[in-house]
């Protein structure tokens, strides 16, 4: 499996966009929810922006596209179709399990519906672009979807291979993992990748990426065995 190199962005407050590197210094860019940070390291890296691809339509992962679009007269944008019309700029719709070849990297779309009904995961090479659908330790609220449509679509992300690496949308590892440990207090695994969490977010250092064989040791949503618990999980998360 090719293994892309993925630059983070950091954006907002606690948001993560991507910058996939592939061929003849043209990247990628994943969820620029600001265009500025992206720009820049762009600049700093020598590249030159290739694409946008677009996990759902809410404003913290979109807010950039514009702006970049305006810079960039023929780059194409990639989403959803039912986000199609909700994201500002010349979007291309993209559906479930749909290949294109960007970049010289071949993109695979994956509908994941939950968080919003036009939810989508990229998966490049060994890289998978999750958005606010499966977190680090956690799933994004169900703003759109149920919990069955969600837990559907965590059952199709968790079938991936285990050295699979797993970029979401925001710095949440920390706080999903003091809900995971709430969830499951006997587990060791959780314990110790809070005990790394805390540590690396105490030296200012991302916990990203994840990868699919440790959201399946610490992940609660994950590791739940049907939809009712998987509700019921949720519905925790939501209070905690």
């Amino acid at each position: 499996m090719d293994v892309p190199r993925v630059i983070l962005v950091p954006c907002l407050r606690d948001n993560y966009a991507y910058l996939v590197v592939g061929a003849g210094e043209l990247a990628l860019v994943v969820d620029p929810s600001e265009a500025a940070p992206v720009r820049e390291a762009l600049l700093r890296e020598g590249l030159s922006l290739a694409g946008i691809l677009c996990t759902h339509h809410h404003w913290d992962h979109v807010g950039g596209v514009a702006e970049l679009c305006d810079e960039h007269a023929t780059l194409p944008v990639f989403a959803h179709a039912i986000d199609a019309v909700r994201i500002e700029g010349r979007v291309t719709p993209i559906a479930d399990d749909e290949h294109h070849e960007l970049a010289g990297l071949d993109v695979h779309a994956l509908h994941v519906p939950g968080h919003t009904m036009g939810a989508l995961a990229y998966r490049i090479g060994d890289a998978l672009f999750t958005g606010d659908t499966l977190f680090a330790a956690g799933c994004g609220r169900l703003f759109e979807g149920d919990a069955a449509t969600m837990h559907a679509s965590f059952l199709r992300l968790g079938a991936l291979d285990d050295a699979t690496r797993v970029y979401c949308g925001h710095e949440y590892t920390e706080a999903n993992l003091r809900f995971a440990a709430w969830a499951e207090p006997a587990s060791q695994a959780i314990a110790e990748k809070l005990a790394w969490a805390c540590a690396e977010r105490a030296l200012g250092r991302a916990t990203l990426p994840s990868t699919l064989a440790s959201e399946r040791a610490t992940n609660p949503f994950l590791r739940a065995a049907n939809a009712a618990e998987f509700a019921r999980l949720r519905t925790a998360k939501d209070s905690f």
